[in-house]
């Protein structure tokens, strides 16, 4: 595994040799860990089953799990998906950035069954993050690039994260820091004549429905047996240790995943405590949600007890990611 050190705030790797190799990594059916601005993709050539099938393979993903293809303008998404007015007002108004849409797949795209898990719909999304757009542009194709972890852990939001879970599977890991967002990206499907949030992340509930002018719905049918979009099994993020949610105390041997002040009865006593927003601000939380769960997992407690969290806001998306990291498990 190689790893390429980049500035996210420049974009002088345009030229660069370690920007050709990376590309031809990704035309050569490799998997390459990219940091965007919501956490660490593991990116793969959207149009291989071959490649995505590797994915798969290094994450542990169940196939029938479908893959969010990244691409680097609304007129490349285009290409592969039908857009109504809705969907066209929503890339406009939010991409480059943590919002993915979930669309009817054109005939013609090249992207791989594999990759939309045989569905007739089609996720895309164009990130903030420079590298995967260029990536994406350099390349030719669209990228398919879910969480660069073990499918259902904790999400990567750092270099290091990511070359843990995935090392040996990786040919090329791209630190760009910490990721900014530090939750996955809201995904909305526009299929029929709702707007359903299938997957709560980095842009708020309110914003979207601003901007449509009417409520989101929720999905249909079976999310577990059947998901339409990554994100929606019902165990997923999940650290080793078990996660206690809505805690007003902290029992012996747990360490406390902490939210804003005061802290619980018994916080004293924690193994380990991280606080992901001592102020209460919901940017701060959700950029260190993952980070935090990964230290505590990793301080040797036997469990976790995280403190309420308002929904409000980017609380939602949070909230969604505890849950489901609580959930029991196969």
């Amino acid at each position: 595994m190689r790893r390429w050190t980049i500035d996210p705030n420049t974009r002088n790797w345009m030229a660069s040799p370690e920007l050709t190799a990376a590309v031809r990594d990704l035309s050569d059916g490799h998997l390459v860990a990219v940091p965007t601005e919501t956490v660490y993709g593991l990116a793969a050539d959207a149009t291989s089953n071959e490649a995505c099938a590797a994915i798969f393979t290094a994450k542990g993903r169940p196939r029938f799990n479908p893959l969010i293809s990244h691409v680097e303008s609304l007129a490349a998404a285009e290409k592969h998906g039908r857009f109504d007015e809705r969907a066209r007002a929503l890339a406009e108004a939010f991409w480059p950035g943590a919002l993915t849409l979930v669309v009817p797949k054109r005939e013609d795209s090249p992207v791989c069954d594999l990759a939309t898990a045989g569905l007739d719909t089609i996720a895309l999304r164009v990130p903030s993050a420079a590298i995967m757009r260029d990536l994406a542009a350099a390349s030719g194709r669209p990228l398919a690039a879910p969480s660069a972890n073990r499918s259902g852990r904790i999400s990567a939001t750092t270099a290091e994260a990511a070359a843990e879970d995935l090392g040996a599977s990786l040919a090329l890991v791209i630190d760009g820091g910490a990721t900014p967002v530090g939750v996955e990206s809201t995904i909305i499907a526009l299929v029929d004549d709702k707007a359903r949030l299938l997957r709560p992340g980095g842009i708020a509930r309110d914003k979207i429905e601003a901007v449509l002018g009417t409520p989101l719905f929720a999905p249909e049918g079976n999310a577990t047996a059947a998901p339409q979009a990554p994100g929606m099994l019902t165990s997923h993020y999940a650290p080793n240790a078990p996660l206690r949610l809505n805690a007003a105390d902290v029992r012996p041997g747990e360490a406390l995943l902490a939210f804003g002040a005061p802290l619980p009865e018994g916080a004293e006593q924690a193994v380990a405590i991280e606080n992901l927003s001592p102020r209460g601000d919901m940017v701060e939380a959700a950029t260190r949600l993952f980070s935090a769960l990964r230290r505590l997992d990793g301080a040797g407690a036997s469990g976790i007890a995280a403190m309420p969290i308002p929904e409000a806001g980017l609380g939602e998306a949070i909230n969604d990611r505890l849950r489901r990291a609580a959930a029991p498990r196969d």
